[in-house]
């Protein structure tokens, strides 16, 4: 009789990996909440809405950095607005995010 031994190893991801997962996600909420920020404006919602309210002053967190950047803050029309700070608040978010995952990826490890 001749016995089989099986070794079973667990790989899961490494800490850099883990790290950049996690900076992923934190990034993809602020931008999603400057995504629904625009879209709310831009859709003229409520903003007596509870909801809207709410989703409004977690994205002007994440916006107000960026305020003053250019001449016009917004363009108006028909009650709609264009939060054009909303926009370059989500580039600059974007490009912050590429950054420090950039800054994970140098310590990630690649298997040989």
């Amino acid at each position: 009789m001749s016995s089989i031994q099986v070794e079973s190893t667990t790989s899961g991801p490494s800490g850099a990996e883990f790290i950049r997962r996690i900076v992923v996600l934190l990034f993809g909420l602020i931008q999603l909440a400057i995504v629904a920020r625009i879209v709310l404006l831009v859709l003229n919602a409520r903003e007596t809405n509870g909801i809207v309210s709410g989703i409004l002053n977690v994205s002007q967190v994440f916006v107000a950095p960026f305020d003053g950047i250019l001449r016009t803050d917004a363009l108006h029309a028909s009650g709609s607005t264009l939060d054009i700070t909303a926009v370059v608040a989500l580039v600059a978010w974007s490009v912050i995010e590429l950054v420090v995952v950039g800054a994970v990826a140098i310590f990630r490890r690649e298997p040989a």
